[in-house]
């Protein structure tokens, strides 16, 4: 784990986005297609953390893009090609594009600044996508991974996240997988190896932080944000 300077220097909010992955009401939702996974993220307090990094993201100017995974109702350009593509076409709750299914789940506040990028394919928010562009037309260097699954789109968003040159920082209390005992094994023996690991709180610290000293410096009074929200 990283000190805390160079944390902070990793953090910096002007070349950091955060990344959420899948925090959609069908995943996480109360009505998820997949129920077990639904409630880890919401029992750890998974889902609880990215809604506070996302509300202090807001609230330091780092920018905010929310990944969605959907689909076609006629599968169109939909993979098919993996167990897991054929069984999520089998599931009572579709991730149908324009649906409820595929908004952004509470308790995440999104803020009209933020980004949304939806995948149709694939198994990584990332590759295939116009995440690459965005981040690098916002000048990131930092991208802090947050949300479900630590089984499949989570790493997958690590690993391309490194091998495009961002580096990668993920709050381990920020993601959620199932069973429960496989997130910290997952965290512990592969991510761990490509990506600073760090908390929630830990985030939350050095954005917060860099924001009071600029006030304190600055004279100004603080601000509490005040940025237009709304639903995905």
């Amino acid at each position: 784990m990283p000190s805390k300077n160079q944390l902070a220097e990793q953090l910096d909010p002007a070349t950091t986005v955060l990344l959420t992955v899948e925090c959609q009401q069908g995943v996480v939702g109360p009505g998820s297609a997949l129920p077990e996974l639904a409630d880890q993220a919401r029992s750890s307090g998974a889902l609880d953390r990215v809604a506070r990094l996302v509300a202090a993201a807001h609230e330091t100017g780092v920018q905010v893009l929310h990944a969605v995974a959907e689909r076609r109702p006629d599968g169109r350009g939909a993979n098919n090609n993996a167990r897991l593509f054929r069984a999520a076409g089998r599931l009572p709750v579709q991730q149908h594009r324009g649906t409820p299914a595929v908004r952004i789940a509470a308790p995440i506040e999104v803020a009209d600044e933020d980004l949304v990028v939806r995948r149709l394919h694939g198994l990584s928010p990332i590759a295939g996508t116009d995440v690459d562009a965005l981040l690098r037309n916002l000048g990131c260097r930092t991208l802090v991974v947050t949300g479900v699954s630590a089984n499949v789109a989570i790493p997958n968003a690590v690993f391309d996240a490194v091998n495009l040159g961002y580096t990668a920082v993920v709050p381990s209390d920020a993601i959620a997988g199932v069973p429960a005992d496989y997130t910290p094994a997952m965290i512990r023996n592969t991510l761990a190896l490509v990506a600073t690991v760090t908390t929630a709180d830990e985030v939350l610290g050095c954005w917060l932080n860099r924001t009071s000293r600029r006030t304190v410096s600055s004279g100004a009074p603080g601000d509490s944000g005040g940025r237009p929200r709304n639903r995905a």
